[in-house]
């Protein structure tokens, strides 16, 4: 089984109930590190999962160096888009990204994304923290968001994805 979640029911990490501003995922993908890093760095890419619960990922661009920024949006059934953005801290090719949140509407409140890679043979390893939310309703939404994103991202490699 190509997902692993790490705590509580279901395809998603359980938010800590020490920590009310952070979450952590973590996930097995069926590809090496390199493919799964591209996934996260080419916007092409990154728009064929980056598609959260009833969203369409319609743009995405990423300028994938420290002191770069990054833009997605999403388009809800509802025909809203959601418009988030960020500049990455810490680039390690293959290993590692460290990048800034925020929604567009809601600028003042800047959180924080680590995304670990750990190769593991033809798989790699997927640690995803988010933290620095402004509260606990921003933490359990965007928990629900990543996980069913990152379940695509995991979909797209279970189906050959190159």
């Amino acid at each position: 089984m190509s997902t692993q979640p790490s705590a509580g029911p279901g395809a998603g990490a359980a938010p800590s109930a020490q920590d009310a501003t952070s979450l952590t995922i973590r996930r097995r993908i069926n590809a090496i590190a390199a493919k799964v890093y591209a996934a996260w760095t080419q916007p092409a890419q990154l728009m064929r999962w980056m598609q959260p619960l009833d969203t369409t990922c319609i743009h995405a661009e990423a300028d994938v160096l420290v002191g770069g920024r990054f833009r997605v949006i999403m388009r809800g059934a509802n025909g809203v888009d959601h418009d988030v953005s960020g500049t990455y801290l810490e680039v390690v090719p293959e290993q590692k990204l460290v990048f800034t949140w925020a929604w567009r509407d809601t600028p003042g409140r800047e959180s924080l994304v680590t995304v670990t890679l750990r190769a593991d043979g033809p798989a790699t390893d997927l640690t995803l923290k988010h933290e620095r939310f402004f509260d606990e309703a921003a933490r359990d939404a965007h928990n629900e968001g990543w996980t069913s994103s990152i379940d695509q991202l995991v979909a797209l490699f279970d189906s050959a994805y190159d």
